[in-house]
């Protein structure tokens, strides 16, 4: 069975340090087990880099070596969730292969340079704050302007470029890239949605975070939360209108 957000995989590499610690034979074990499990959110990312260019078995290996490279590095005394490192550091080394084997379009040389730094800088402060970086986050880190790292993302994009109405598969039979790509797990995208909203959830006022949980998460109508909050379901729905549009705002924004 796929998992959907792998909320609880933390306690496994809880485990796994205390065994890499006190060099239990069964480190091993645990570390492939942990490998085993986060296999599809590889795999995942491999696909939506796939109709470039590139095959989506090459795709699907580099993705899964930066799987390996996550697990290897994630740092669970931090206190952040394991995706909010692992995911950026598998999408870095897919970019990092198209990078050294792909450009399509004449670079910069200094957005290249600062493009060279941008996987492992993404990487170290998704584990530093728990979540995605911000632009500007990333260019402080850098020391450099955040109108450089915005063109070194831009360039990120500029990958071999291959026609879109023709494909070849490993059986030598035409194909369009439409059906080249298999049916991604719907859980992916509330991944994805997750490691994007969670820090904007954080700092809402109380109130507006125990509202949206209780209608998200809880899925309780507004009837019921109006009548659990002493207020109108008007209210109710205003404030959720509010606090949605404010959400949306900020992630667009980041």
């Amino acid at each position: 069975m796929i998992e959907d957000s792998y909320d609880d995989i933390e306690p496994a590499f809880e485990e796994l340090a205390v065994a890499v610690e006190s060099e239990n034979p069964k480190r091993e074990v645990l570390r492939e087990r942990v490998i085993q499990r986060c296999l599809p959110l590889a795999d995942h990312i491999a696909r939506r880099y796939s109709g470039r260019g590139e095959a989506f078995d090459d795709l699907q290996q580099v993705a899964r070596v930066g799987l390996i490279q996550a697990v290897d590095r994630f740092d669970i005394s931090r206190g952040a969730p394991f995706l909010s490192f692992a995911v950026p550091t598998i999408m870095g080394e897919v970019r990092h292969h198209f990078r050294d084997h792909t450009w399509a379009v004449r670079v910069p040389r200094r957005t290249k340079e600062i493009q060279l730094h941008l996987a492992g800088t993404v990487e170290t402060l998704a584990q530093r704050f728990g979540r995605m970086p911000r632009a500007r986050e990333v260019a402080d880190e850098l020391e450099v302007d955040v109108l450089d790292v915005t063109r070194a993302l831009i360039a990120a994009n500029a990958y071999q470029s291959s026609p879109l109405d023709a494909m070849i598969n490993d059986d030598g039979e035409n194909m369009s890239p439409a059906a080249s790509l298999g049916d991604t797990d719907p859980g992916y995208n509330l991944v994805e949605q997750q490691i994007a909203v969670r820090p904007h959830l954080i700092q809402l006022p109380r109130r507006e975070r125990e509202l949206l949980i209780m209608r998200f998460f809880e899925s309780k109508t507004q009837k019921q939360i109006a009548d659990h909050m002493g207020i109108s379901q008007m209210h109710v729905s205003r404030i959720l209108t509010k606090t949605l549009n404010h959400l949306r705002e900020e992630v667009l924004q980041d």
